[in-house]
């Protein structure tokens, strides 16, 4: 991988691409960072990599940092993300953000799926717009509360962002006009979680993971899932529509294996369905 001459970005208020300066690095981005999907655009390094394993031309940055360089081969910026590490958080918060603690912290985990993150993205309030891959952004993964905390921190994992890469090209294979998925949750962290026990959120939930969403599909812009079986109702049978394609996925790219829940009508909003990649088959609310 080259990087060529010049200092690397780090992005906050200018999130947003702008024409590529002369100066700025380029980077030749390897297939296996792009995702099953080929449209990752972020990587966020785990404690087992190198910095200089794919900027080996830049110092490793001294505080966590969301960094772009330009994508040789996309002609697009790709950015890489250096974490707060987990040993932050004190009294259940990271600065002011509340986060709580994960099960794995008072008990130990039933596998390595739910041990505690080993740190977390730091977004800022211009970093909401930043692309994690072609049609998704760090903002739409945030936990829904604290809203006027920022920073704020999130854990994200980057196999679902691809595979809810794959469910779009899936969705128009056959035949919608998806242009993404609304994102109704992402990440929630275990203090936002366990608010929601009584409503029935799981005290293990894949949201505090950073693999899991609930998502619906809304091409066209009505704020509620489309009709994905062409029946001119929109009900569970569309979600139950979108579950098969989800399987369809799973069925190509076993390695994204993961959950499906189906979750009917509801005051403020019409079905949707969950999705993550835990790495096992889970399945619930489906015929």
């Amino acid at each position: 991988m080259a990087l060529a001459a010049g200092a690397f970005l780090h992005v906050g208020a200018a999130a947003a691409q702008a024409p590529r300066a002369a100066g700025e690095p380029t980077v030749e981005i390897p297939e296996s960072l792009r995702g099953r999907s080929g449209r990752l655009r972020l990587h966020v390094l785990q404690p087992h990599e190198s910095f200089a394993e794919f900027l080996p031309d830049t110092e490793s940055p001294a505080e966590p940092s969301i960094i772009a360089v330009h994508d040789s081969l996309a002609s697009q910026l790709f950015r890489f993300v250096t974490l707060v590490p987990l040993t932050e958080k004190q009294d259940g918060r990271v600065g002011v953000y509340r986060v709580g603690r994960w099960p794995a912290e008072v008990r130990k985990p039933r596998s390595e799926a739910y041990r505690a993150p080993a740190g977390f993205i730091q977004v800022h309030e211009a970093d909401q717009s930043i692309p994690v891959s072609d049609h998704f952004t760090l903002g739409q993964f945030l936990t829904k509360d604290q809203r006027a905390v920022w920073p704020k921190f999130l854990v994200l994992d980057e196999r679902l962002v691809d595979k809810l890469e794959l469910i779009v090209s899936e969705l128009r294979l056959m035949g919608h006009r998806a242009q993404g998925l609304t994102v109704l949750s992402g990440f929630r962290t275990p203090q936002y979680n366990a608010r929601g026990k009584s409503a029935g959120l799981a005290s293990d939930s894949r949201h505090q993971y950073g693999d899991a969403a609930d998502v619906f599909v809304d091409a066209d812009g009505d704020g509620r899932m489309d009709d994905l079986n062409f029946d001119g109702r929109i009900d569970i049978n569309d979600a139950l529509a979108f579950a098969r394609i989800v399987d369809r996925v799973e069925a190509k790219y076993p390695e994204l294996v993961g959950g499906v829940g189906l979750y009917r009508v509801v005051p403020g909003h019409g079905p949707f369905v969950h999705v993550d990649a835990r790495g096992e088959r889970a399945r619930w609310g489906v015929p």
